[in-house]
């Protein structure tokens, strides 16, 4: 979807700094190190811990970090987190999804409705929003990976459901369920992905002016900030005019 696109320019373009690096870093540490604990710590045999490793090398995480975090998982020191899902609206009625791994459930619940309600949004029940995002895989190369027909070729062949080709590269998707195994074959066709991840894919999309985009960026930058969060995915949708303001 173009909103989800677009959020991931956004973010890019406002080049994140040291800070927001070390606690990118923690977060990425953190999925890797329970994905090892619920299953194997080979990431040969663990998709999910695969995906998460790939993850991590996308954003240049160092692999001493990404050792540690496995070792952390199968050394037993490591803490019980829960996966929880966070759903709301923001500014303008935009559907905001709000993952999140915590050792504190009630801590991280009172922190994001705060948030929520400090950035004019209202967080609402489990099902509010979900409805309007798809469960996708996600898989995303530069431009230079081949044209718009060689991706689309080897999508198909490797079992995608859709590609988006633009001059910023091109995303492929296709089922939750299959992303390890599309991933795999696309890696022998057109090389290393830029990122591999599971994501909501908006179904349906909400119009935002810029006023409307510049609350909602800090509602998200601020989710963001919570150590419990690990991602927030909007439905947005806004003009090239208002995004080129941001």
């Amino acid at each position: 979807m173009a909103g989800h696109s677009k959020w991931a320019n956004i973010q890019h373009r406002k080049g994140r700094q040291d800070a927001a690096r070390s606690k990118l870093f923690s977060k990425l540490s953190k999925e890797i190190t329970v994905a090892a604990k619920m299953g194997d710590p080979d990431p040969d045999k663990n998709p999910r811990l695969r995906l998460a490793v790939k993850e991590a090398k996308s954003q240049s995480m160092p692999k001493d970090n990404i050792d540690r975090a496995i070792k952390k998982a199968t050394g037993g020191d490591a803490e019980d987190y829960e996966e929880i899902r966070y759903e709301g609206y923001g500014p303008n009625g935009v559907a905001v999804i709000v993952e999140a791994m915590t050792d504190n459930r009630n801590r991280t619940a009172s922190n994001v409705r705060s948030t929520f309600t400090k950035n004019g949004g209202n967080l609402g029940e489990t099902g509010s929003v979900g409805f309007m995002f798809d469960r996708k895989g996600e898989i995303t190369y530069l431009a230079d990976a081949g044209d718009a027909d060689t991706v689309m070729m080897a999508a198909i062949e490797a079992g995608a459901e859709d590609v988006e080709s633009s001059e910023d590269g091109h995303i492929i998707w296709c089922a939750d369920t299959d992303l390890n195994e599309v991933a795999t074959a696309l890696e022998a066709e057109l090389g290393e992905s830029e990122s591999t991840k599971l994501v909501w894919r908006p179904t349906t999309t909400t119009e935002m002016d810029l006023d409307s985009m510049q609350k909602l960026m800090k509602l998200v930058d601020a989710l963001e900030d919570d150590d419990d969060v690990q991602r927030v995915t909007t439905n947005f949708e806004a003009p090239d005019d208002v995004m080129a303001q941001l």
